[in-house]
């Protein structure tokens, strides 16, 4: 059921579904969310059951200020607070340890738990009518079926999860990839998904260099190594294999059997002239706004292959690089 977020109540419809232990999907900056109340185990099992999630795959915490997401953290360390005072309202999650009393179900049964307080007028709106209501937190992965393409529009949502789930229909959502993950919970920093926010923004507002991932990371959103996927295969190629891998098509005959749809933003759409060709933007920020929404339209257009650029090697594409490895590896 697709709510105008802009109309008088619904925010307070919206906030009265989470208080009463409803899903409620909802944008924020990066994707849209499929909420539920995160002191509410059994409210959050409806996401799990709806995305077809597993259990033990935590989620993330949605905020509406600082203050509540001190409900859920058992303490907030230094890492945290510096990222957190620099970077929120914004695309960025800390891991921190977690009250034991507080969204078990939302951790996936971890002692840790991610905490985000999200930059996007409709997403703090709602979450401070829920406050209002005793809901402290929103626990929201994205608002899609587990392991396929986020969802950026409100009718991504209601093509993904059905006419009969609560929508709050905000517009397109402005980043298109998901929140940069950070652990704080283990002394030092460790980065464990990029996303909008650059390795150099956050080793700055730390003043330490963040690590790699470890196999002593805790579980968190979106770190599997298949997601985000099509239901096209997906193959990424840099730029000179793709070009070959073009011109050994024969003719446009072949790549429009192959139902072939390319994705970059340096070869020329004669290398193939049968396939679907999309322009990649050259820039990250636009390119990360509409990966997702290309990737559906294409999915839309019974593409059986779609074929993309790799983007280029530097921190600032990291996270649609990572978006892209992820869905290629489904």
């Amino acid at each position: 059921m697709l709510l105008n977020a802009h109309e008088a109540g619904a925010m307070v419809r919206a906030a009265q579904a989470l208080a009463a232990g409803d899903l409620v999907a909802f944008p924020t900056e990066t994707v849209y969310g499929l909420g539920a109340r995160a002191d509410d185990d059994a409210a959050v099992a409806k996401i799990f059951a709806a995305k077809g999630r597993p259990a033990d795959h935590p989620l993330i915490v949605h905020v509406a200020s600082p203050e509540d997401a001190l409900a859920f953290a058992a303490e907030w360390p230094a890492t945290a607070r510096r990222l957190t005072e620099a970077l929120w309202p914004g695309p960025l999650t800390v891991i921190v340890p977690r009250r034991l009393d507080m969204g078990a179900a939302s951790a996936g049964g971890q002692s840790s738990i991610g905490l985000r307080c999200p930059d996007h007028p409709v997403a703090q709106a709602m979450l401070r009518e829920a406050s209002a209501l005793g809901v402290k937190g929103v626990a929201a992965p994205s608002a899609n079926r587990f392991g396929r393409i986020s969802p950026t529009q409100a009718r991504h949502v209601v093509d993904e999860l059905g006419d009969q789930l609560l929508v709050l229909d905000g517009g397109a959502c402005p980043g298109g990839i998901e929140s940069t993950i950070v652990d704080c919970s283990r002394g030092h920093p460790v980065l464990l998904r990029p996303g909008l926010l650059t390795r150099t923004r956050l080793e700055a507002v730390l003043g330490e260099p963040l690590l790699d991932r470890d196999d002593a990371a805790p579980r968190a959103s979106g770190t599997l190594e298949a997601h985000y996927a099509p239901r096209a295969k997906l193959r990424l190629m840099p730029s000179a294999m793709l070009r070959k891998a073009l011109q050994m098509l024969d003719g446009p005959t072949k790549a429009a059997e192959l139902k072939l749809a390319v994705y970059c933003r340096t070869v020329p759409r004669s290398a193939a002239s049968g396939a679907v060709y999309r322009h990649m933007p050259a820039e990250p920020g636009p390119a990360a706004h509409e990966l997702f929404s290309v990737l559906r339209e294409l999915d839309d257009q019974n593409a059986h292959l779609i074929w993309v650029e790799e983007p280029p090697a530097t921190p600032e594409w990291d996270g649609v690089r990572d978006r892209l490895q992820r869905a290629a590896a489904a």
